[in-house]
């Protein structure tokens, strides 16, 4: 038996709030989430009525064990396919979007991947904000990438994104790019204390 690949059409989704062309922040939601649940975040960031919106929704998705319809971004089956497609997918929906002056992207958990190689691989970025997640190794191990200045937060009490993690990654962004670090008090979630960082973030853009 021979595996194949075959490239075919996919349609994806996302959320848009236009709010005018200048400013817009683009976000990608975890595993087992939706465009909805990351959007739902996004507007609670203090001063987004001066951003438009976009979140994106994984190109994968599936059912809960109680029938909701959440979607993932990847798995490790085909994953530099996965890769290139979904770097497509984020570059497409960016292109289909009015041009703004000031571009961000924002992942959180699985997200965090596909905000990274968004800013360094399918649009020209002003700001990077991470939570949750681990940097790729496809865009640490390339000497290429550059990166916009990046926020990168992480809770005190995190199982999955732990402090050797987070040290790894805020060394490297330390020697490619800009970074704040912001702690907090917190699981592996979004908090109101990592929602002000994010606003001191945008406002300094």
């Amino acid at each position: 038996m021979i595996a194949r690949t075959l490239e075919t059409p996919i349609h994806g989704r996302f959320l848009h709030e236009d709010r005018g062309g200048e400013r817009l922040l683009v976000g990608f939601h975890g595993y087992a989430e939706t465009a909805e649940a990351n959007l739902a975040q996004l507007e609670k960031i203090r001063g987004i009525e001066r951003w438009s919106v976009a979140a994106v929704q994984a190109l994968h998705p599936f059912y809960t064990g109680l029938g909701s319809v959440v979607a993932n971004w990847m798995t490790t089956l085909d994953r530099e396919l996965a890769i290139a497609d979904n770097v497509e997918y984020v570059r497409r929906v960016v292109a289909s979007l009015p041009v703004p002056r000031t571009l961000v992207f924002l992942g959180f958990s699985q997200g965090v991947a596909m905000a990274v190689r968004a800013a360094a691989r399918s649009a020209p970025a002003a700001g990077l904000i991470l939570l949750g997640g681990d940097i790729p190794p496809d865009i640490t191990d390339d000497g290429a990438v550059v990166l916009p200045r990046t926020l990168l937060g992480r809770g005190t009490l995190d199982p999955w994104y732990d402090e050797e993690k987070f040290k790894k990654d805020l060394s490297y962004l330390e020697r490619t790019t800009r970074v704040t670090p912001c702690v907090f008090d917190g699981e592996h979630e979004w908090t109101d204390e990592f929602r002000e960082a994010v606003a001191t973030f945008l406002e300094a853009l």
